[in-house]
């Protein structure tokens, strides 16, 4: 069972994630709030899998609300998909960098909410097809950080640094496999350890990851 936490300033929106939520079988809403102060407090009590989190709310803002439960997470750390009425680049790269793992807009089709959900939890992250291209291609202009994360970038061996360049440009296992004459089941279990390695969750953040640190370069 998904454990979901609700997150948002609207009491009618989060009982209609609800309503969403409940309707898939393998998903149990364990807690809900309408801040961000509030949610991290949330967080550390019910421990979910998945937090659905708004952006903008009165009490503190859902981006420093990520930054907080992740930096504040012991063991896994929860996947925090960012729902939210604005699509401005302002936030899906602040809600990437604070570590968020999806980022949807409110207008999402319930189906696809509930899929959302179940991709992060299963540790694929996500952003909104209407947004992808442009988040992909802003962060492909933006400069590596200087000296970036050198350590965990040199645990690394030749083949998953190969695997990480293949997923930046947006390729599935199968298509990282036949680019690498490899199975691909290979190529998960390599991912799984690139993650393990670095420090992330997920798929999406791995790629934030490898752009930050120069394994993909502008």
């Amino acid at each position: 069972m998904i454990r979901v936490a609700l997150v948002d300033d609207q009491f009618v929106v989060r009982a209609g994630f609800r309503v969403v939520m409940e309707m898939a079988d393998d998903i149990e809403v364990v807690g809900e709030c309408g801040d961000g102060r509030s949610a991290v407090e949330l967080v550390e009590r019910v421990r979910p899998d998945v937090v659905c989190m708004d952006v903008r709310m009165p009490g503190g803002d859902g981006l420093t609300a990520t930054r907080e439960i992740l930096g504040r997470a012991r063991g896994t750390r929860p996947a925090i998909l960012v729902v939210t009425t604005f699509d401005l680049d302002e936030y899906v790269f602040g809600a990437l960098e604070a570590g968020a793992s999806g980022f949807v807009l409110k207008d999402t089709a319930p189906d696809d909410l509930v899929d959302a959900v179940r991709r992060l939890a299963d540790g694929y992250g996500l952003v909104d097809q209407a947004v992808t291209r442009r988040v992909i291609t802003e962060f492909a202009r933006r400069k590596a950080t200087r000296g970036g994360d050198t350590r965990s970038r040199g645990l690394l061996t030749e083949r998953e640094l190969d695997i990480v360049r293949l997923l930046a440009q947006g390729m599935s296992n199968v298509e990282i496999a036949e680019n690498l004459v490899i199975e691909a089941s290979t190529v998960k279990s390599h991912l799984g350890r690139v993650m393990t390695k670095i420090g992330v969750r997920d798929r999406l953040q791995t790629v934030v990851w490898a752009y930050r640190n120069g394994v993909v370069t502008p």
